[in-house]
């Protein structure tokens, strides 16, 4: 967990000339996913205050990441939407994913069922112990 989470702390490439942090490739992630999302669902969804929104999306258009537009149906709202160095990030860090999921699948290929089942117990058992000890 320790490895995967430095991992997780460096700022990468993703397929662009500017480095993302987690952070802020997550909110890539949110925004593609959400596209015409505002701030305050944005805030709502990652369970962040509408400032750490506000600051990583600052980041994220000074980046060339990112673009707020008008809401035409709330002209005092800014939604969000991903450039095409936003999409690239985006697509390249799902791409991310599904090596380190292959990974995991390579490790498991060989292994019993019941040996599955039990790391999929464990790790929602797991799961479910650290979202209470984080309350």
């Amino acid at each position: 967990m320790s490895k995967t989470m430095d991992i997780d702390k460096k700022a990468r490439y993703f397929g662009t000339d500017q480095p993302l942090y987690e952070a802020e490739i997550h909110m890539l992630k949110a925004v593609k996913e959400n596209e015409g999302i505002h701030v305050t669902g944005l805030a709502d969804m990652l369970g962040v205050t509408k400032g750490a929104v506000s600051q990583t999306l600052m980041k994220l258009q000074r980046k060339g990441m990112i673009v707020k537009e008008t809401d035409p149906a709330n002209l005092s709202r800014l939604t969000l939407k991903l450039t095409q160095k936003g999409k690239t990030a985006y697509l390249s860090h799902e791409e991310l994913h599904r090596k380190y999921e292959k990974v995991f699948s390579d490790i498991l290929a060989d292994y019993p069922e019941a040996n599955k089942a039990f790391l999929r117990s464990f790790f929602s058992m797991l799961e479910e112990k650290l979202d209470k000890f984080m309350e």
